[in-house]
């Protein structure tokens, strides 16, 4: 299997450490974000979205994050990531599909517009997303934060795939403009997963590696 990877995405960072908590051989091949290599015809055969992360398994081309943790967990038959019991299944699912549409839409749009545009692509942050997605980031910290109040992971009592894309943005907690201070458990939350080695593993060196092809 290979894994075409982004250094500091998110997403790919999110399927790296499902690699790493499966203990998994897949190969890595690291794409340069501002040479264009996501951009390249041949990329774009395997992934038209033109983004990251791309797991290639034989004749399977499998691109979204989420599906691809998925196939892993499945394809390596860990039921501890992603149990086969339907009601786990569907409880990690669900968190998993608000990340995507709620929390993370929201954080994540907050560190383009506010992070990565200005300090990596020279283009100023549009305003108007960025108090969008702050609102938003508000009122859907207040759900996971009331979620977490007595619970250490998100589903269960051990690190599941839910946990693994909740997590998947913390790179840029502290740098947006937001204040995290009313969410005690959500800060607690993310310092405590923060601590996962398979997560930890998968962070850039300094924020001038992110987006770079790893000179190795």
């Amino acid at each position: 299997m290979k894994l075409y990877a982004i250094v500091g995405s998110p997403n790919s960072r999110k399927v790296q450490a499902v690699i790493n908590h499966l203990g998994i051989d897949v190969d890595i091949e690291y794409l340069d974000f501002f040479a264009g290599d996501n951009q390249q015809a041949d990329y774009i055969a395997l992934n038209p979205n033109a983004m990251v992360p791309t797991l290639v398994d034989g004749d399977l081309n499998l691109w979204e994050s989420n599906a691809i943790n998925q196939y892993l967990a499945d394809k390596a038959g860990d039921e501890s990531l992603y149990p086969k019991n339907p009601a786990l299944r569907a409880d990690i699912n669900r968190w998993q599909a608000w990340e995507l549409a709620h929390f993370n839409q929201a954080f994540g749009t907050l560190a383009f517009e506010s992070i990565a545009k200005p300090n990596f692509m020279d283009m100023q942050g549009n305003a108007a997303l960025i108090e969008w997605s702050q609102d938003k980031l508000a009122r859907f910290a207040l759900v996971l934060n009331a979620h977490l109040k007595e619970k250490t992971y998100m589903v269960g009592d051990r690190v599941t795939l839910a946990d693994y894309s909740i997590i998947h943005v913390e790179f840029f907690k502290e740098m947006i403009p937001f204040d995290w201070a009313p969410y005690a458990y959500v800060n607690e939350y993310f310092d405590r997963l923060c601590q996962d080695p398979h997560w930890a593993s998968t962070a850039p060196a300094s924020p001038e590696l992110l987006g770079r092809k790893p000179n190795v």
